[in-house]
């Protein structure tokens, strides 16, 4: 790995931001890599669009804003509407399957459809855990980060709610793998 940029999408209030600082503490705090990250949102705290990008490489960092990402994760279909414009050619969208409608991308790349909310809300019984459970997809998918380094920022992140969010994650290794697994067929 030289460079990876990353961008998560989606709407206020669904922990997009905070996806973003766990997933730079887990490649830099306990990966051991270089990352840096950045976060905009509008004016209003919960319903309006927001995202949140990292950089990872394994060398020095000499500029930290994501140009093209390698990688877009998308919780809502305004910011895969917004966002998968920018993909690299041959690069990764992991979008909501519940949450994004998701039409056509122009450049050639790889779409994983995980099931975060519907999973968050059925098997977890707990919506707030959506972004968790696309953490999981995403480290299974894209294998940036260690799942150990991931499990570890997320314990850090949420304290009181450590074996939840292991769950939630843990549900969106599962969804990762079985999404790569399909992809093979």
């Amino acid at each position: 790995m030289t460079r990876i940029e990353i961008r998560l999408g989606g709407l206020g209030g669904q922990g997009i931001v905070k996806s973003g600082v766990i997933l730079g503490e887990a490649a830099s705090i306990y990966g051991g890599k270089e990352a840096v990250s950045t976060q905009s949102y509008g004016p209003e705290s919960r319903g309006s669009a927001c995202k949140s990008e990292i950089v990872i490489s394994d060398t020095q960092i000499d500029y930290p804003l994501v140009l093209a990402p390698d990688i877009l994760v998308a919780l809502s279909t305004e910011a895969f509407v917004k966002y998968s414009p920018d993909l690299k050619e041959g690069g990764i969208a992991i979008i909501d399957s519940d949450l994004v409608k998701a039409g056509e991308i122009k450049q050639k790349v790889r779409i994983f459809r995980i099931p975060a909310a519907a999973t968050a809300r059925e098997v977890l019984k707990n919506a707030l855990v959506t972004n968790v459970v696309m953490l999981g997809a995403f480290t299974a998918i894209s294998k940036v980060v260690s799942a150990d380094a991931m499990r570890k920022a997320i314990a850090k992140a949420f304290p009181r709610f450590v074996e939840l969010n292991r769950r939630a994650f843990d549900e969106g290794v599962r969804l990762g793998q079985e999404a790569l697994k399909q992809e093979k067929r």
